[in-house]
């Protein structure tokens, strides 16, 4: 049994949670509710079409490369400082980015929430982890935050949609500020600061081998997206990233007080857990990306019809990660879970790659959407709830960041992969052709379709990996210790 007694967020934990899930929402339909809205602030700014991808990579960069730092900084100083800090500089920046008048102020607004995010995300799954210890209530609560999670990124699109059509692009950052305000002013009554009874120092030589490393890892996808693979600058990104992370792995079993305990990562269900959010996150932009642009551009749906098209992928997900953690994750554990998931999400896929000129969304979107909801909440419920269970209380905030960490890097990397992808099939198409309208669309969706496919084979492949490392049957996992309450 669980000593409700020694928790203080126990009697207002169901409170908390709505908190929690707010500000998850927050940031993660904030990863994709600009996109929608890119095209009204490029007219508004007068800004490129190369420079329209910082938009997007800015918050990348900032949100990846300090989501470690920022979770260990929850585990140091306490984690409702960390969140409160997180959702009001998120405001700020949000609203600096609404108001901005130049191409400049707009990217460095965007780097801004990212940075915070990075503050906010680990600070909020922590608080959910030491909050509901109880196995079955856990359960619930994490079935209520990975549906956020999996289908927060369509809600931006439909949200961000809604804003740009009936308002303006800038309303798609104002209204994080009608949730991180109430959201903040909320967690400063219902929670308690908390922080380990030990102390221990930050770790200087892993934030900035981990922080430059993951920034120059992030930077290189993103560049090789634009400027191709066998760029100069996106090789040196990229391989000096993974140099980098290579040499933080290595100091992180050298020193006293590491930035990431490796216990954190070497369990198999944790481990398999972050890889399965990574896989995930690369593998559900071949939907959040490339099926909005078949939408709007081939079907020739508006902002508003491109987000609603997403809903029924989103009551899946919502469905499917509450049923897999309130009543499968008890009996089965992860393992079972989430590979099924992939092969779903790789059914959805393949369904995807049927997509025509003249295809209707009833016969060829809808029920791929659906099956790709289903699978997406069998994966990333289960998972975020199995990358941070067992973990001690002063460890809460770095695994939970690394769930945050692998997510975003698994969503940067799918990104570019995808986008040559697409691009490379779109072009062979068009080589072999007389130029014309009808030849561009087809070859845009063989662009598309291309992705789908190896979008695909990511989720084959998380598939087999997940379910070799994730351990058979159910965990049984103490409670984590409980912190001690600041004074």
């Amino acid at each position: 049994m669980t000593d409700t007694h020694a928790d203080p967020h126990h009697h207002r934990r169901w409170a908390i949670l709505a908190v929690l899930g707010l500000a998850q929402l927050m940031v993660v339909l904030d990863a994709t509710i600009v996109n929608i809205a890119l095209p009204s602030a490029q007219a508004d700014l007068a800004f490129s079409d190369e420079n329209r991808q910082w938009i997007i990579t800015s918050y990348a960069l900032a949100f990846g490369g300090l989501l470690l730092l920022g979770g260990r900084l929850s585990d140091l100083f306490g984690r409702k400082r960390m969140f409160i800090t997180g959702l009001l500089g998120f405001a700020v920046a949000s609203a600096v980015g609404g108001l901005a008048e130049s191409f400049g102020v707009l990217v460095a607004a965007r780097a801004g929430q990212g940075a915070f995010g990075a503050l906010l995300a680990p600070a909020a799954l922590s608080l959910l982890t030491t909050t509901f210890t109880d196995p079955g209530e856990r359960r619930t609560a994490f079935g209520v935050y990975g549906a956020i999670a999996g289908a927060g990124g369509g809600i931006g699109l439909l949200l961000g949609g809604v804003l740009t059509e009936y308002l303006s692009w800038r309303w798609c950052l104002y209204v994080n500020l009608f949730v991180a305000i109430p959201a903040a002013i909320a967690a400063m009554s219902l929670l308690h600061q908390q922080v380990p009874a030990d102390k221990p120092k930050l770790d200087l030589a892993g934030t900035v081998t981990a922080t430059v490393g993951l920034v120059a890892l992030v930077y290189g996808f993103a560049h090789a997206e634009s400027d191709g693979w066998g760029d100069t600058v996106t090789l040196v990104m990229i391989f000096g990233g993974l140099g980098l992370l290579a040499l933080f792995t290595w100091l992180q079993t050298r020193v006293a007080h590491p930035l990431l305990p490796m216990r954190v990562v070497l369990d198999r269900d944790r481990g398999g857990s972050y890889l399965a959010v990574g896989i995930a996150g690369a593998g559900m932009f071949g939907v959040f990306l490339f099926l909005t642009y078949y939408l709007q551009q081939t079907l020739g749906f508006s902002p508003i019809e491109s987000g609603m098209a997403f809903l029924p992928m989103i009551g899946a997900v919502m469905v499917s990660s509450t049923l897999a953690t309130t009543k499968l994750l008890a009996r089965t554990g992860p393992r079972p879970l989430v590979p099924s998931g992939m092969l779903l999400a790789a059914l959805a896929m393949m369904l995807l790659t049927g997509v025509g000129v003249d295809s209707s969304y009833a016969s060829a979107v809808l029920p791929a959407l659906l099956i790709a909801g289903t699978g997406f909440g069998l994966i990333i419920a289960p998972a975020m709830a199995s990358a941070t269970l067992g973990v001690d209380a002063g460890d809460a905030g770095i695994a939970s960041a690394m769930v945050n960490t692998t997510q975003q890097i698994g969503g940067s990397l799918g990104t570019a992969l995808l986008s040559t992808f697409a691009a490379t099939a779109a072009s062979d198409y068009l080589t072999s052709r007389p130029p014309s309208a009808e030849v561009a669309a087809a070859a845009a969706v063989e662009g598309y379709i291309a992705a789908f496919w190896w979008s695909a084979g990511i989720f084959l492949v998380g598939a087999l990996v997940c379910g070799l490392l994730l351990r058979p049957g159910v965990q049984e996992v103490d409670p984590a210790a409980e912190p001690v309450l600041a004074h």
